[in-house]
């Protein structure tokens, strides 16, 4: 399920930065650099460290975190777009979806599955109607959002991918429910699916190299869920080390981006004290 790890002897200059917050999946990631032979750092606040200004710096931790210290440290985090999901084929979809913005998705006069696509600004979940978004008082109505039908997925994975390849894969979800295993019986019709997904993730429906995406299976088939940035992602029962591997390039040093990454990056704010 794993290709092969590449090595890179570079990587002993480098860090990897983690956000404050060390979940189980950074917690695991400074172990698996451990092994590499790459320093880990985990920041002591949402402020650059100044100790780290001119490294080589890798990047895990959520969006707020990388738009905190990220354009500072010269790091490069890349993320699919936001219409990904749109662009897609049908058959790979499995339901309609739709790239709209909040104050339109305000009008849905029936029940749908409403997400923001990158940014978690607000609960991704089934809404009854459109009044039962968070209101202009809370977020502008031009905030960007996917609508899509509801779909219940009785099994959701996730992959985490590099270069077109899956690295790693890991059960997340039962009916709805966190149930994290290694996929096992699944495990054929999970690959086979994937590859059809990422062979049809091409044009406006390409990815940057580095990415997780996840996968369900419904009633109606095999079908994708969504995709995120892998520098801001649960690995769940991944393997660290292909988790760590993909990180690593998913938000890495600017000027070491690839050229294809680049349509990807994520816009980064500057901060000022």
């Amino acid at each position: 399920m794993i290709a092969g790890m590449a090595t890179d002897s570079a990587l002993s200059s480098a860090i990897l930065l983690l956000a404050p917050r060390v979940n189980e999946t950074g917690l695991r990631l400074r172990t698996a650099a451990g092994r590499r032979g790459l320093r880990a750092h985990t920041a002591v606040s949402w402020r650059t460290p100044r100790e780290l200004v001119g490294e080589r710096v890798h990047l895990y931790g959520g969006p707020l975190f990388a738009d905190a210290v990220g354009r500072e440290l010269g790091v490069g985090p890349v993320e699919p777009g936001n219409g990904w999901l749109t662009a897609l084929p049908r058959e790979v979809t499995g339901r309609r979806v739709e790239l709209t913005t909040l104050a339109q998705a305000r009008r849905l006069r029936g029940r749908a599955f409403v997400k923001p696509p990158a940014d978690k600004h607000f609960a991704a979940r089934v809404y009854p109607d459109g009044a039962a978004l968070p209101g202009p008082e809370l977020l502008d109505g031009d905030t960007a959002v996917l609508v899509s039908e509801p779909v219940r997925f009785a099994v959701e994975y996730r992959l985490f991918v590099l270069d077109g390849v899956v690295r790693a894969a890991s059960r997340y979800a039962v009916n709805g429910e966190l149930a994290v295993a290694v996929p096992e019986s699944d495990a054929p019709e999970l690959l086979a699916f994937a590859a059809d997904v990422l062979s049809a993730a091409t044009g406006p429906a390409a990815l940057p190299s580095a990415v997780v995406v996840d996968l369900g299976r419904s009633d109606r088939g095999w079908a994708v869920v969504e995709a995120n940035a892998a520098w801001a992602s649960g690995g769940y029962a991944c393997d660290s080390d292909a988790v760590l591997e993909v990180v690593l390039r998913a938000a890495g040093p600017l000027a070491e981006l690839p050229p294809a990454d680049r349509p990807f990056l994520r816009p980064l704010p500057t901060v000022t004290d």
